[in-house]
């Protein structure tokens, strides 16, 4: 698999497409480092949260070195803007409809190019709506690699803050799910419902309450947002140490 960090290089250096890396949203004309692009589909329920990436965001922002634009981008898997972004969003509460054979080989290139796929299941009940439909299409991306269990020390879990829980609005599995290819976790599955954690209504109120952990479960939600989103962009992140002094910074606050 192509490395994550070589696949940014090559994009902003393509003539083709050379904002890949830096992609802007027409809301915020800011020359940006991230962009949230959510995926959509057909059938089920592809934006079952639609106030939870602002929130997530401006976290991230305060919390580290990293310039966001504060609203998600949509995209399908047949638009011209996919590889656009490195990092990319799939959440829901029901089954799907399958994805065509074009849309599948295109996230399979999008994926082993070293693009990154967070899948978030809202509804959290496993074989059942959102999951049995995720775990049937990804067999297809990648047949014959299911999802296997993240261990604890994944750089995942470590690439900005060190994680020892894995947050969301409810804990249907304390641990992540992965699909490794070679030395890289190209898709990470949390089935805990990030999205209705991080989500604040237009006055700021939390929509959902996170249960049975209460606000401490929340903050485990935001924290892994911000690793999994770190991660994508960097992938080896914690070796590198490039935002060493910065974290400290931050930390000693």
């Amino acid at each position: 698999m192509m490395h994550r960090r070589h696949f940014i290089k090559l994009l902003v250096g393509s003539t083709l497409l050379p904002q890949l890396a830096y992609a802007s949203h027409p809301a915020d004309k800011r020359r940006l480092q991230f962009v949230f692009a959510q995926l959509k589909y057909r059938g089920g329920d592809w934006n079952p949260h639609p106030l939870s990436v602002t929130p997530l965001m401006e976290e991230l922002m305060a919390r580290t070195s990293v310039e966001a634009a504060t609203v998600r981008h949509e995209v399908s898997l047949t638009d011209r803007d996919l590889f656009n972004y490195p990092f990319l969003y799939l959440t829901g509460k029901y089954e799907f409809d399958p994805f065509t054979q074009d849309e599948i080989e295109i996230l399979r290139r999008f994926l082993t190019y070293g693009g990154f796929l967070l899948i978030d299941d809202a509804l959290g009940q496993q074989g059942y709506g959102f999951d049995k439909a995720v775990r049937r299409e990804m067999l297809r991306v990648f047949p014959g690699q299911e999802f296997k269990r993240m261990p604890a020390g994944h750089a995942a879990l470590r690439s900005y803050y060190l994680l020892r829980r894995i947050g969301g609005v409810r804990i249907v599995s304390p641990a992540l799910d992965g699909i490794t290819i070679g030395n890289s976790t190209p898709v990470i599955y949390c089935q805990n419902g990030l999205c209705a954690a991080w989500e604040r209504d237009q006055v700021g109120k939390w929509t959902n309450a996170c249960t049975p952990g209460g606000e401490p479960q929340r903050r485990d939600a935001f924290h892994l947002g911000i690793n999994l989103i770190l991660y994508a962009m960097t992938e080896n992140y914690k070796d590198d140490l490039i935002h060493v002094p910065f974290i400290r910074k931050r930390l000693t606050r």
